[in-house]
């Protein structure tokens, strides 16, 4: 089969049911996807005028193959908008100074390192603030306005440095850590015309998260004992002006996202459950700054919190989840008493900022037929309102993405499960069509109503132009339905979640639109997981494409960054409770599969390491099952590199019109 995805504009021929043909102008190519830009970090100034956020845009011309960030700042009422920062590296991390005249960020110009810049608002060229030999994580403007903090990992020493030029670079697995240390910088340069970086007394600690004092006297942080991911933290506090730091709370869970109340006298925090659990359940305390006994705040929606920040007035913390398929910001009473959600339900807040004065709100905000933009609201009122036009695709009445509703049914034990249906481009209802099923990772993840043409490896889109209907499951262990169903697919992976996808294909045929005879599924992560078992289980499906996706339980726990993920959600060690894993693994399941499959890795994933496809692989071509495997060089769990990601597109493209759609034809220009 020729690969044509990458035409820019295609006519497109789809038979539908009845012998009726139906032709339309395909727009939804990957690389028209690859066009959308992502936004985040969108920061209010303190006196809420104005709003910075970041846009970024895949760069794929000749040699290049990256995500190209650059922070703009638009007027709050939406009356214009400015990019800020320019040049061919990234500018990321925006931070208003207290003056609101400037913004710190984070940039690697110059250098291979990220390092610490500041710019004016009125124009003029960036100044460099530090010169580090390590990357600079994290960044926090002091709010006296004459300090920046950051966080780093200690950097190479000369020696290593020399060993690894001289090829003699060995490693200890578990020695030798870089640990993040927390460092303050003043914006002023001193009588020397230098600066002077401190390194305050964090002590042997990696740091995860900071927040400064309103006095801007100290410094309180959250922290581990290693950089390894998911590690159980702390929180402790320290003067800028020197000496050791004073532990705030400690506990067997953890404790994260420390932030001072506006007056300095109270500190709000995540606390984890304890025993920690990776399915994660956390609530919000408050503790007086000088140290005490914490207090614990109201549960929330999900108990899935993330701190955004205080109200001015130090009576409420604001904090986002999500509810279902919308993120939602809520305030949480510091007296105990429930939160409250803000705005409307079609309103979908993703990645919120508070300003400096607690006043306002920035954040992202898509829908399923709307690429996100920046979004701004006062606090007080709560009513958003788009601040700049970041997109340059067609807007959805031009280049319509498919019509995207929320379905719900009854799992085959009575559970209710969720989940989103995009129809074809131009479907007419009762026409039945074949239909692609999605499966999120996590598996704590969740398919919200955000914008169904994000660039990633499904693209939702290019598929409803083809004439598929795609079907996005929030099976059991889904986050934004609450704790009990966040916790129950423990032990049971690929038992009652199984069975919620496929009553959820049973229900979509009901409806009338799904073609039984043409289906296919797909997945990333956990949902390679699901996908590489539902081939094992069921022949229902045409095609499968299986991405980055743990296959063996076993041998991924013992070669991935996480050992103790799934000895936690099957109750014990695969020594322990063997029969158990070995039952839930596909690789102990796979004789017999017949499903054709595509497999989807990155070479450099240590998340899910890349041999778990192989061994997926051999298994199937042993079985003489059409197998194709894709590895990309350098790519992590999640892909990096744009065209690696294009790539992935196209594949499953024509993976899907192959073995799904039938023999459709499509036709080149």
């Amino acid at each position: 089969m020729t690969r044509r995805s990458a035409v820019a504009i295609v006519a497109l021929t789809v038979m539908a049911s009845g012998g009726t043909l139906r032709t339309a102008e395909r727009r939804w190519t990957p690389d028209a996807l690859m066009r959308v830009k992502r936004i985040a970090t969108s920061v209010p100034s303190p006196d809420a005028t104005r709003v910075a956020f970041v846009v970024s845009e895949a760069v794929m011309d000749g040699e290049k193959s990256e995500w190209l960030s650059q922070i703009h700042v638009a007027a709050s009422d939406g009356s214009w908008s400015t990019q800020l920062t320019r040049g061919d590296k990234s500018a990321t991390s925006p931070q208003w100074a207290p003056d609101g005249q400037s913004i710190a960020f984070l940039s690697a110009r110059g250098s291979d390192k990220v390092n610490v810049f500041t710019i004016r608002i009125s124009g003029g060229e960036a100044e460099q603030i530090t010169n580090e030999k390590a990357s600079i994580t994290t960044l926090r403007w002091a709010p006296d306005g004459k300090s920046l903090a950051f966080v780093m990992p200690e950097p190479k020493s000369d020696e290593e440095e020399k060993a690894a030029k001289e090829k003699r670079d060995m490693r200890v697995i578990d020695e030798n850590e870089k640990l993040a240390a927390l460092y303050v910088v003043p914006v002023a340069r001193g009588t020397d015309g230098k600066r002077s970086v401190t390194r305050l007394a964090t002590g042997a600690v990696h740091v995860t998260a900071i927040d400064w004092a309103p006095d801007s006297t100290a410094i309180v942080y959250a922290h581990q004992k290693t950089p390894k991911v998911f590690e159980q933290n702390d929180i402790s506090i320290v003067r800028v002006a020197g000496g050791p730091s004073r532990p705030l709370v400690s506990s067997p869970a953890s404790e994260l996202t420390p932030l001072f109340s506006p007056d300095g006298q109270t500190i709000a925090y995540v606390l984890g459950d304890d025993p920690p659990t990776w399915a994660g359940t956390a609530w919000v305390r408050i503790v007086p700054a000088t140290g005490g006994t914490p207090k614990s705040l109201a549960k929330t929606f999900d108990e899935q919190p993330d701190l955004v920040g205080w109200s001015p007035d130090g009576r409420s913390i604001y904090v986002s989840e999500t509810h279902g398929t919308i993120g939602r910001l809520s305030r949480l009473p510091a007296d105990g008493t429930a939160p409250a959600p803000l705005g409307r339900e079609d309103v979908n807040v993703t990645t919120p900022s508070l300003n400096r004065t607690g006043t306002a709100v920035g954040f992202a905000h898509a829908w399923s037929d709307k690429a996100p933009e920046p979004y701004f609201t006062r606090l007080d009122t709560f009513d958003p309102k788009q601040v700049a036009r970041a997109q340059v695709i067609p807007p959805a009445a031009e280049a319509p993405v498919g019509q995207t509703d929320a379905i719900k049914w009854k799992s085959t034990d009575g559970l209710e499960i969720e989940g989103l249906i995009t129809y074809p481009i131009g479907y007419e209802k009762g026409r039945r069509v074949p239909l692609l099923v999605i499966v999120h990772g996590g598996p704590t993840g969740v398919f919200t109503r955000a914008f169904v043409g994000m660039p990633g490896p499904y693209p939702i889109p290019a598929f409803a132009e083809r004439g598929y209907a795609v079907l996005r499951v929030n099976p059991r262990g889904s986050s934004g339905y609450g704790r009990t169903f966040r916790y129950a697919n423990s032990k049971d992976w690929g038992g009652g979640d199984y069975r919620d996808i496929m009553s959820g294909v049973d229900r979509v045929v009901a409806m009338g639109i799904a073609d039984p005879d043409r289906l296919g599924i797909m997945g990333w992560s956990y949902g390679g997981f699901m996908t590489s078992w539902v081939i094992t289980q069921t022949r229902r499906f045409k095609a499968a494409s299986v991405g980055a996706g743990v296959t063996n339980l076993m041998s991924f726990t013992g070669t991935a960054d996480i050992p103790g993920f799934v000895p936690d959600y099957f109750g014990g060690e695969y020594w322990d409770v063997f029969d158990r894993w070995r039952a839930h693994s596909a690789m102990f399941n796979i004789k017999g599969v017949t499903t054709p499959t595509l497999i989807q890795h990155g070479e450099a994933d240590v998340r899910v390491p890349v041999s778990q496809g192989y061994e997926l692989y051999n298994a199937l071509v042993r079985q003489k099952v059409p197998t194709t495997m894709v590895v990309y060089p350098r790519q992590p769990h999640g892909f990096t590199e744009p065209k690696m990601t294009k790539d992935a597109m196209e594949r499953n493209l024509e993976w899907f019109d192959r073995w799904v759609m039938g023999g459709v034809k499509t036709s080149s220009n």
